[in-house]
């Protein structure tokens, strides 16, 4: 039974075939009618990254990463994903008094009042053929002790609760209480930078200092004075009354990107080119929007009649000097040209941050980039 039904089908399709070649009939296909069942599961589109794909974190491509606010992807202000969350969110190094920002640990934002320290430090030196040189030799390095920063800013050490230098993880927190900074050994308690003039804050303690925590370099310093301290909870981080502290404590989100302005060694606000009004703005001879300085200063709590001289901070270091009666009728562009900074007047100085000083500056102020070796 099973072979004549075999033999039926063969021979029909036989059929259909000779039609279909002499034309007499020509078969086609009919789709059937689709219906969609009603709990269907939705196409996925997003597939994810492919196994292939050995970017850290398969971050997006340079192309992909869009700016919402600007477009431009330019300057300081714009903060690429791979930033936006964890520890990478601490970019500047901010120093929080009670949740307020006071200053940032660059060379170049370094407060006059702060005083610099040598010690010696070996360094590599050419070695040259055919001699017994060790290939090294001694050099000046400079540090800055924790105590002398926070009285340049303003802060008496005396009345300080504890003070809490941030490492790479909340984990790594370093906690000094008020007694340790008062002791003979907060002398050993310093940071530096990395390249001497530039570059990452590092740390350092003497040993069994505070907690005994140091880092390899420094994400954030809070201090407090008023307000509670967050504690350090074993493997997890910093937490306040149970709540597990990701930001700042008592501000939020760590300030990252602007231009910095300072008056007396003390932050005073910081201009971001989101956040200026249009509206107080005038159109520049290259079309841009322009604002005066001074009204902006004024606008932001900042005392301008203080002021005798400006200084401008570019790449951490102190170029030009402006006098009080230059300030009072600069003004200042922010567009994408500014590379990260604010241009100023009509000769467009770029400047990273600005540092305002009620009395003169004298050359024995200044810092010095650099120093003779011994």
């Amino acid at each position: 039974m099973l072979s004549r039904s075999r033999f039926a089908l063969l021979a029909a399709l036989s059929l259909v075939s000779c039609r279909d070649a002499d034309g007499s009939q020509k078969v086609e296909l009919r789709p059937a009618p689709v219906t969609p069942s009603a709990n269907a599961a939705k196409p996925v589109e997003d597939l994810g990254p492919h196994p292939a794909d050995d970017r850290g974190g398969n971050q997006p491509l340079p192309d992909d990463r869009k700016d919402s606010k600007k477009g431009d992807r330019e300057d300081s202000e714009w903060v690429p994903q791979e930033f936006k969350a964890g520890m990478s969110r601490w970019k500047d190094a901010g120093v929080y008094v009670d949740g307020k920002p006071l200053g940032f640990l660059t060379w170049g934002e370094m407060p006059i009042g702060c005083k610099v320290s040598w010690l010696r430090d070996k360094v590599s030196a050419e070695k040259h053929s055919g001699t017994n040189e060790p290939g090294w030799k001694w050099a000046r390095k400079r540090y800055y002790k924790f105590n002398d920063y926070l009285k340049a800013i303003g802060v008496d050490i005396r009345k300080v609760k504890e003070l809490h230098v941030y490492g790479p993880k909340p984990t790594q927190t370093l906690i000094v209480t008020g007694r340790d900074l008062q002791s003979p050994a907060a002398n050993d308690f310093w940071f530096w930078f990395g390249a001497n003039t530039s570059g990452k804050p590092i740390p350092h303690a003497p040993e069994n200092f505070g907690n005994g925590r140091t880092a390899d370099k420094i994400s954030s310093v809070m201090v407090y004075i008023d307000k509670k301290p967050p504690t350090l909870n074993e493997n997890e981080g910093m937490f306040l009354d149970g709540v597990e502290q990701t930001g700042v404590p008592y501000y939020g989100e760590p300030i990252r990107g602007g231009v910095r302005v300072y008056l007396d060694d003390k932050l005073a606000t910081i201009i971001k080119r989101q956040e200026l009004d249009p509206k107080q703005a005038t159109k520049g001879a290259d079309g841009e929007p322009r604002w005066r300085l001074a009204e902006f200063f004024a606008g932001h709590g900042v005392d301008v009649k203080r002021a005798v001289e400006m200084w401008v901070i570019r790449g951490d270091q102190r170029a030009e000097k402006f006098s009080a009666a230059e300030l009072a009728t600069m003004t200042f562009e922010a567009s994408s040209q500014s590379k990260g900074g604010v241009s100023l007047g009509e000769k467009g100085v770029i400047a990273n941050a600005l540092a305002l000083h009620s009395r003169h500056l004298k050359p024995e102020d200044m810092p010095l980039p650099e120093q003779p070796d011994e």
